[in-house]
């Protein structure tokens, strides 16, 4: 019962907006001060567990991915793509909706982060869609989904999260997460064609886009394929591990930055800065998460957990439908980081004692953690898509918008339930 209610503290704290990091780092001190049966000595080993944090291989991915991401947001490569998309769809109706959410998936490949990408489709997209004639809150709804793809589409920062949290090879999620996201940007692209159909005022043609020649095309859509296939094809054939993918791609999209004439040694001190940044804030949580797990565990909380669904409850699916409602209930008060940390530690001892294959449900954890991103009234995608959108998008048009998508989301959720072999599929 201890354990129990410094896990609720911890939720407490955290709805409460206090920094993840030091509400791991001070429940933990406090309740290993004055619980006698634990005491301070419990963090003897936490030098140790930090040491092995900085030393992990595969969590040195996370700042190269993420220094490629932004070096790709400032490359204009966004903009090029969307142009070039939309003059191959200007036929189709809802042409211009399915062209934000094919950019979004190609960003994701290429990015992996959630706040670039919904930034760069508002910027650019939102005022191509609005002057078209697109319906707000379908707009809205396109936007912040499309740029949340990156979450599930490799490589993702969540991926790697969860491969080191689960211990799982980073290779094989990012193998079995292709499938799932090219299943939820099919959905995504049915609904906007079969919104389009039914209301076809809402999604028009779009009349007046200048022409883009062949070649314009090309050069704007094949240097980021390459790029892409060049950092997840290296990883999915051995040859590389992620984090020597990653590396390459950093590379590759300082290449593709030069290619554009946007890089310039600003662009490179913006990448950095932000890059130690994200990479700091990311770290300094999973600290505070080793220290919380030691007085957690010390406490007997993961024995209690594992107990009672193995013993109490002891159906496999029971256990899978509690897991997946307490992530997307959570995900709509705290982000994913803060679950991937807080809950996803909790649910791996259970996991392995009902026999889950790890990767089918780190498949499963990060696409229900996408959710998290659009869920209002704190769904990070929504207040980025609003910071870019100001007073021309209204917060109820967006929610409306959103919740299709939201749908869609589920809809895969369980089509990945029931058909395990869209996980694993290229493993």
């Amino acid at each position: 019962m201890i354990a129990m209610a410094m896990f609720v503290l911890v939720l407490a704290l955290l709805l409460v907006g206090i920094p993840v990091a030091f509400v791991f780092g001070a429940v933990s001190i406090v309740f290993a001060f004055f619980i006698p049966e634990v005491g301070l000595d419990v963090f003897s080993v936490l030098p140790f567990r930090i040491y092995g944090i900085m030393s992990n291989h595969t969590l040195m991915a996370v700042p190269l991915f993420i220094m490629m991401g932004l070096l790709l947001e400032k490359s204009l490569m966004a903009e090029r793509l969307l142009v070039a998309m939309s003059a191959l769809l200007r036929g189709v109706r809802g042409g211009l909706g399915v062209s934000v959410v094919l950019v979004g998936a190609m960003l994701a490949a290429s990015t992996g982060i959630v706040s670039a990408s919904v930034v760069m489709l508002g910027i650019i997209a939102l005022p191509l869609m609005l002057k078209a004639g697109y319906d707000k809150g379908l707009a809205s709804g396109t936007i912040a989904s499309s740029g949340t793809l990156g979450q599930i589409i490799p490589p993702s920062v969540i991926l790697i999260i969860l491969g080191d949290v689960m211990s799982v090879s980073v290779g094989e999620l990012f193998a079995g997460a292709v499938l799932p996201g090219l299943v939820l940007v099919g959905l995504y692209i049915v609904y906007i064609l079969v919104y389009a159909y039914f209301k076809p005022h809402k999604a028009p043609l779009l009349e007046d886009t200048k022409e883009v020649s062949a070649k314009e095309i090309v050069f704007a859509i094949v240097p980021p394929l390459l790029l892409m296939v060049a950092v997840l094809g290296t990883i999915f054939a051995g040859i590389a591990s992620p984090t020597e993918s990653a590396a390459f791609g950093v590379v590759g999209a300082a290449l593709l930055a030069l290619m554009n004439r946007s890089l310039s040694l600003g662009m490179l001190r913006y990448a950095s800065l932000e890059t130690v940044k994200l990479s700091g804030m990311i770290f300094m949580i999973l600290i505070g998460a080793t220290a919380f797990s030691l007085v957690f565990n010390e406490l007997g909380g993961s024995d209690m957990i594992l107990e009672f669904f193995t013993e109490d409850i002891a159906d496999v699916w029971v256990f899978i439908a509690i897991a997946m409602a307490a992530i997307f209930i959570l995900g709509f008060f705290i982000d994913f980081i803060e679950i991937s940390f807080v809950i996803v530690p909790i649910l791996v001892p259970v996991m392995h004692a009902f026999g889950i294959d790890p990767v089918w449900f780190a498949v499963l954890i990060a696409l229900n953690l996408q959710a998290s991103f659009l869920t209002p009234p704190f769904g990070l995608s929504l207040f980025f898509l609003k910071g870019v959108a100001g007073d021309t998008i209204k917060t109820l048009d967006t929610y409306k918008g959103i919740i299709p998508f939201i749908l869609l989301q589920f809809l895969a959720l369980g089509l990945v339930m029931l058909f395990p072999d869209l996980v694993f599929a290229f493993i």
